[in-house]
């Protein structure tokens, strides 16, 4: 058995703050939390009364430190778990941009290749497709050449080859959408709302056949519209009124200023609400210029006041953010408490991707995936399954 022991930690629990506190891992696993010391063999970590959460969970993000994901590369994939590691990230999903089917297949390979090889970074909790069946109005920087309608023959194909892919986004008003949400359901895949001009009955239609989750929220999707001079409720305005439809919201206070991330929290709670980054190549780089997708055809952007554009500049086109700094928005300019800001890094992105009983607590029997960061939530040590992948100390 293998032991290590965290010591002098301020441990974050979903309901509050264990002052001078002792956390023992074993077999990558936690084991015990403790107020004060214990007396243990074990490899010590000194937290130096720094917080020490549960590792922060991901659950949309497209790539990092130069690289995207559909570059279809194992490195690609490697170096993006190395890089947002460093910043807090223990889980993450993996997601596509709109591309062709073939573009796509290669992506899911270089995804299992990737799973049967060492690195030390962020795991991987399955693939997040972004697209291709989206409303055209509601694009954003995805592709428009590569948008199209649900079509069945095609998404059978991917499924029933590739049984890692853990949601798939999708505007829910087009035709053909419900009757794919109805096979995401059967296969417990989450569907989710993104890039759409779904309405009120729209969004009722798509909950009812498994839709449950909103894909950043604000982003990519309509708010009241009129019609012959009549309101219509839209797509944001159906998650505020549905209690049980999570939703991820981009906390880079660019694609959602601190007032509207205070409004969601206030209607959704943190029980409902996710946070994500939604990160592109450039994250964790310096770089003033970038590409959206592969290197190969993606589309060319550029990064100027923290976060990336178009080159016309009328849209954004991902963010640069990294999941320290969500947190450190959260509480610094958002005024949200550290335990419940921590609680959409951790335990609402865990349960709505089913890894609630092993993954966003701190907690005996749970993954050792833990995060140690001081008081300006800048990162000291990061934990993955027991083992330290990235220590500034």
């Amino acid at each position: 058995m293998r032991f290590t022991k965290i010591i002098n930690a301020r441990i974050i629990t979903p309901h509050e703050i264990l002052k001078n506190a002792t956390l023992v891992v074993k077999d990558g696993k936690i084991d015990e939390v403790f107020t004060g010391a214990i007396d243990i063999e074990a490899h010590i970590i000194d937290a130096r009364g720094n917080f020490v959460s549960p590792g922060f969970i991901d659950i949309h993000l497209h790539g990092g430190g130069g690289y995207d994901f559909m570059d279809n590369t194992v490195e690609a994939f490697q170096q993006i778990a190395i890089t947002h590691a460093k910043y807090g990230t223990t889980a993450m999903v993996p997601t596509t941009l709109t591309s062709t089917k073939e573009n796509l297949i290669k992506t899911l390979e270089t995804y299992e290749l990737t799973t049967k090889t060492h690195y030390n970074g962020a795991s991987f909790l399955g693939v997040h497709i972004e697209g291709p069946y989206f409303a055209m109005s509601q694009r954003g920087a995805q592709d428009p050449k590569y948008i199209r309608l649900p079509d069945a023959d095609e998404y059978n194909e991917i499924l029933n080859r590739f049984p890692f892919i853990t949601r798939w986004s999708a505007a829910p008003e087009l035709p053909g959408a419900i009757e794919f949400g109805e096979v995401l359901r059967k296969k417990n895949i989450i569907a989710s709302i993104a890039h759409t001009e779904a309405l009120y009955a729209d969004v009722i239609k798509a909950q009812a056949v498994g839709y449950s989750l909103m894909t950043h929220l604000y982003s990519g999707m309509v708010g009241v519209i009129r019609k012959e001079g009549f309101r219509y409720a839209g797509t944001v305005e159906s998650a505020f009124l549905l209690d049980d439809m999570d939703v991820e919201v981009i906390a880079d206070l660019k694609h959602l200023p601190a007032e509207l991330l205070q409004l969601v929290y206030k209607i959704k709670g943190s029980d409902c609400m996710a946070l994500i980054t939604d990160a592109m190549r450039a994250a964790g780089t310096n770089v003033t210029s970038s590409k959206l997708g592969s290197l190969e055809d993606g589309l060319d952007v550029i990064v100027e006041d923290g976060v990336a554009k178009l080159p016309d500049r009328l849209s954004f086109a991902g963010s640069v953010a990294t999941t320290d700094k969500l947190l450190r928005n959260l509480v610094k300019n958002v005024s949200i408490s550290i335990p419940e800001a921590i609680k959409m890094l951790t335990v609402t992105p865990a349960r709505i991707m089913k890894v609630q009983n092993s993954k966003g607590k701190i907690e005996k029997g749970f993954d050792a995936d833990l995060v140690i960061f001081d008081n300006d939530f800048e990162i000291k040590n990061t934990i993955v399954g027991g083992e330290v992948v990235y220590q500034k100390f």
